[in-house]
């Protein structure tokens, strides 16, 4: 009777204090996230054009607060790596093209917690391009370019959306996502290079602070 006694008192405690603690889902949280894009482009102009994907790094910040109930807001700010592998030819010769551009990504999600372990995003996103690198192979050389996009024909600030879902493990966030453009970067419309818009998916790793 007495370890039934002691048993019950013991469960007793527990439960009241499981119960008494808040849920996560309505604290503000804050932390940091890496991992990988897969990225590729499409034609803006609706012209036939194929490329092959490429891997990019991808991280940065993250905060998630609370609104009402299981909805929330969650801003990031990410340095993100997209772009693409393609070959063709030119004046008889092939050649292979990996281009690869830096962005600084600013997606504004709405949240959807339906419960702890899970949360559903979606919202705009606005990326702001940084650099962009051009390694050209062929036959009779390798070239190499790099360019910092100071020309203010160029739209550096392009519009897009994304979607993607995390799993909430305590500290540890498990996330993805799929995002695209909408806009292109070509600025005032008389630079037509690059022309091409960007969408990939993501995996990241992230970890709470708070």
């Amino acid at each position: 009777m007495y370890k039934l006694i002691v048993f019950l008192a013991i469960g007793t405690f527990l439960s009241s204090t499981l119960i008494g603690q808040d849920d996560e889902r309505n604290n503000f949280q804050f932390g940091i996230k890496i991992g990988t894009n897969y990225a590729n482009v499409y034609d803006g102009a609706g012209d036939d054009f194929r490329a092959d994907g490429k891997f990019g790094f991808v991280g940065g910040v993250f905060m998630a607060v609370p609104i009402v109930n299981v909805l929330g807001f969650q801003p990031e700010i990410l340095f993100s790596q997209k772009g693409f592998k393609g070959e063709g030819t030119l004046l008889g010769s092939a050649y292979k093209l990996t281009r690869t551009t830096d962005y600084i990504d600013v997606p504004l999600y709405l949240s959807v917690k339906p419960m702890e372990v899970l949360t559903i995003l979606a919202g705009p996103q606005v990326s702001y391009l940084r650099k962009r690198k051009d390694v050209l192979e062929n036959d009779i050389q390798n070239l190499e370019q790099i360019e910092e996009f100071e020309n203010e024909n160029l739209r550096k600030n392009i519009f897009g959306v994304a979607v993607g879902v995390n799993i909430n493990l305590n500290k540890l966030v498990i996330g993805t996502r799929a995002a695209w453009d909408l806009t292109t970067n070509n600025g005032d419309g008389t630079s037509q290079t690059p022309r091409y818009k960007n969408a990939w998916v993501q995996a990241t790793l992230g970890y709470r602070f708070l």
